[in-house]
């Protein structure tokens, strides 16, 4: 019989590894905490939505919709449905859906996979996770400037450096229309020096023109008409707002005339967190104002402004910081020899996490349960404070074996604590222990 062939995971659909999910976590964990000390509420969408979502919300137009979703028929009832490649367009449909703002604006955050079929390189894959946040219904300066706060907290608690933030505006659709028309002729009159993609765009989205990478037109488009001179008083009084509550809170930022926005809704503040130390994938998280969109998906005019940052590229960074401690896989790993002490060892693990302890209970392998020794290493390498020893001897009396295992090798001791005492004496242990952070043990005897 042939051997099976080996599958692997999509090409740009990467699987996230133990020794990798410490640092998802921190970033997740810190990330959701400072969220939530600013008001924000979670709230989780489906992966797939209706293709028309997409289309209406980004742009038909657009590289995502043209060339990049995953998109397909519903063989059950002929749906047209899309994995989601954003999170914004999702959220927007559910506060319409389920009438969010009706007792007033809110404060939203989001995280999870998007899909986009672009070329997989680093920091950007075919499925890659997104942590986002949308206030709705919210209408001045400070919401804007608020979540750009919020980020460089987040970077600041990460220990994240050398991320720096630019800024936009790219005001309202009369003003982008009558900057278009220029935009457009102005590259017109540069045609010679327009790359295929750029041609390709000159009439459909000549905003993101300014955004190439090509070397060649750099000149050209550094001399092309920018979209600040022709801002109207309310979009330049609303863009000085979120400026003055940057600077009087010290938040250092650029402003960068070339920044713009690849989806259609965007309108007014525009921003992007940005590194050097991830090579051409160097955003980490933009964001900006979508005013239209909720009338734009049916709903009452209402304002709204959110960012979406990619977490793969913040764990690079946090990489990037030095390796972080290893954390511990639990409180107790338990060791046993012999079949009563394993059922007795099965009993004491449950009553141990009971108290809110955790633990892991040696298993054995096809190789075999394994001596008292090979279980010891495996108890050392968990991180466990504390083993928990059962052998013939220890059933037969009625106690187990307690051995400290942090400490100084003299320190390192070992006691005989009756079944019935044991959870106590262990967790009395853990939190007079200040050396070890259990802030998780909640123990109610």
């Amino acid at each position: 019989m042939s051997k099976p062939e080996k599958i692997n995971a999509i090409k740009g659909m990467n699987d996230i590894l133990p020794a990798d999910a410490p640092l998802w976590e921190l970033f997740e964990n810190t990330a959701e905490t400072i969220l939530k000390s600013y008001g924000y509420q979670k709230i989780v969408t489906p992966i797939v939505e209706e293709t028309r979502l997409f289309a209406r919300a980004i742009g038909a137009v657009t590289d995502i919709v043209e060339k990049e979703m995953y998109s397909f028929e519903d063989s059950m009832n002929g749906d047209q449905l899309t994995l989601r490649p954003e999170g914004t367009a999702g959220v927007v449909r559910a506060v319409i859906e389920h009438n969010l703002v009706y007792e007033g604006p809110k404060r939203l955050w989001y995280k999870g996979p998007m899909f986009r079929h672009e070329r997989p390189q680093r920091g950007r894959y075919r499925q890659f996770f997104q942590f986002g946040a949308e206030a709705v219904g919210f209408a001045g300066p400070d919401i804007d400037a608020e979540l750009i706060m919020l980020c460089r907290r987040l970077w600041d608690d990460l220990g994240l450096q050398n991320v720096r933030l630019e800024l936009n505006s790219i005001g309202n659709a009369d003003e982008r229309n009558r900057h278009r028309a220029d935009l457009i002729a102005y590259f017109e009159q540069h045609s010679e020096v327009l790359d295929a993609e750029a041609q390709r765009r000159l009439h459909s989205n000549p905003l993101r023109i300014l955004d190439t990478k090509n070397p060649a037109m750099q000149e050209m488009v550094n001399g092309a008409p920018q979209l600040l001179s022709y801002l109207g008083e309310d979009s330049l009084a609303h863009f000085n707002g979120v400026k003055k509550l940057l600077d009087r809170n010290n938040v250092q930022y650029t402003v960068n005339p070339r920044l713009v926005r690849g989806l259609d809704y965007y309108n007014r503040t525009v921003f992007e967190w940005v590194t050097d130390e991830l090579g051409s994938q160097g955003t980490i998280c933009a964001g900006g104002r979508y005013d239209p969109l909720i009338e734009t998906f049916g709903g009452k005019h209402t304002p709204g402004v959110g960012f979406a940052m990619g977490i793969e590229r913040i764990v690079e960074l946090m990489k990037g910081l030095g390796e972080p401690a290893t954390p511990s896989q639990c409180d107790v790993y338990m060791v046993h020899q012999g079949e009563e002490a394993q059922v007795q060892a099965f009993i004491l693990a449950e009553r141990f996490r009971d108290a809110g302890l955790d633990v892991v209970l040696h298993c054995a392998t096809p190789a075999g349960a394994g001596s008292f020794k090979s279980q010891m290493k495996k108890a050392d390498a968990s991180g466990a404070a504390f083993a928990v020893i059962l052998g013939e001897d220890e059933v037969a009396n009625n106690v187990a074996a307690v051995k400290s295992l942090r400490g100084e090798a003299g320190e390192q001791q070992q006691a005989s604590v009756a079944f019935d005492a044991v959870v106590d004496h262990v967790v009395d242990a853990i939190i007079g222990d200040h050396d070890h952070d259990h802030d998780h043990v909640h123990y109610h005897p």
